[in-house]
């Protein structure tokens, strides 16, 4: 792991010892929004019965439990820089023939459809600068380990200013959509109607 995301790693690790393996263990507000989340993000599948996912920043494996409930023949990859959330996920679902977890920046693997959900969110100190090329350099390797395409979520800049925190990132959308668009695939679409202070990018790469 690069000495830029330990704290980040660290961050989680202590969410995941004061929540356990919930929705507030990762950093989120609640299982319905997590949930909610979710759905924008697996809009990017659509190879049922069988496709292969790449869950970066997976956490205990919330998203292989949302696929397993509404799809059959999948399976799913959970990739994190937090040896503790890698171990967590593997305690719930390592046995599971389906589910595979790694500890890493990226995945190790190609598989039809990559999805982050958060994973651009807690920036701590990092300059913006920084940041930025972060994302740009994180959603490249998105890009390169998926053969049909990508999605994605980010806390929005449209945010109420009231609401914003100094160690979380707030993208602007459009210039997020313009650089996916311009970078990796003509067919692009953001989705910014579903009542949360963020925003998920869909790259449809066929």
């Amino acid at each position: 792991m690069s000495r830029d995301l330990a704290p980040i790693a660290a961050y989680y690790a202590q969410k995941l010892a004061e929540h356990g393996q919930a929705a507030r263990g990762v950093d989120w507000n609640g299982e319905e929004s997590q949930v909610l989340r979710f759905e924008q993000l697996a809009r990017i599948i659509d190879l049922p019965p069988s496709f292969s996912v790449n869950d970066l920043g997976c956490g205990y494996g919330a998203l292989f439990d949302f696929l397993a409930a509404r799809y059959e023949g999948f399976s799913y990859r959970g990739i994190d820089v937090s040896a503790e959330m890698v171990a967590a996920a593997r305690g719930r679902l390592g046995t599971h023939r389906k589910a595979a977890f790694e500890l890493g920046e990226v995945p190790s693997t190609v598989a039809d459809f990559g999805i982050a959900s958060g994973i651009f969110n807690v920036r701590l100190d990092s300059p913006d600068g920084d940041w930025v090329q972060h994302v740009e350099t994180t959603l490249e390797a998105m890009d390169r380990t998926s053969t049909r395409g990508f999605a994605f979520n980010c806390l929005t800049s449209y945010s109420d200013a009231d609401r914003m925190r100094a160690h979380l990132y707030y993208c602007d959308p459009l210039r997020l959509f313009d650089f996916c668009k311009r970078r990796f695939s003509r067919n692009v679409a953001l989705l910014h109607d579903y009542g949360l202070y963020e925003f998920t990018i869909l790259v449809r790469k066929r």
